[in-house]
């Protein structure tokens, strides 16, 4: 008997949150460029929003993405040396006056006294053409092509997330532990360096 009420208990309890069956992040695609004047990186992210995260976003408060990458030149001899680095910090926020989301973009943080200085900002009439913006990273420089080197295939990682520790403290308090406010991804592989025409 007690099992059976047992059973009948566990049958009407909530389904666990959407957030768990929610599939992760995921870079589907990385691609080497060299043009005159460099050579850049381009990627696509694949990611769904949480509703929780979408909730804070239809308050007025920013969230802050960050896209790196770093490009090793292989060496049988010795551990692989870094010879490219970047960063690019995307701050999403939705503007209630305007009922627009405007994207911030910058390779510094967009906090404190560094401000909006040196950034390209992008108005937005939806939520999801801002989203789609976020998700393609185009172009980031990762150096002169005399830096780089010649070799036919690069090694490079690619990180992408979402990041919390920009959020105002109290959100950050709340965040820890909540796997709605964990998107993140990260992609190594060796990439052909494609000459642009």
């Amino acid at each position: 008997m007690f099992l059976l009420a047992w059973a009948l208990m566990l049958a009407f309890l909530p389904a666990p949150a959407a957030a768990q069956n929610r599939p992760g992040a995921a870079i589907t695609q990385m691609r080497l460029e060299q043009s005159d004047d460099g050579v850049y990186l381009s990627a696509a992210v694949q990611f769904e929003l949480p509703s929780l995260v979408e909730e804070v976003l239809d308050k007025g408060i920013a969230i802050y993405f960050v896209a790196e990458a770093e490009m090793y030149q292989e060496r049988w001899y010795w551990t692989d040396r870094k010879v490219a680095q970047v960063t690019r910090h995307m701050r999403l926020a939705y503007q209630p006056l305007t009922r627009r989301w405007r994207l911030n973009v910058s390779p510094v943080p967009i906090t404190g006294a560094a401000g909006f200085g040196i950034s390209l900002n992008q108005n937005f009439d939806s939520l999801g053409d801002a989203l789609e913006a976020i998700k393609r990273i185009g172009r980031l420089r990762m150096g002169d092509a005399a830096e780089i080197g010649d070799d036919p295939l690069h090694q490079v990682t690619f990180r992408f997330r979402l990041d919390t520790s920009q959020l105002p403290r109290p959100f950050q308090i709340g965040v820890v532990g909540q796997a709605d406010w964990n998107i993140s991804t990260e992609r190594t592989a060796r990439l052909a360096l494609e000459k642009q025409r």
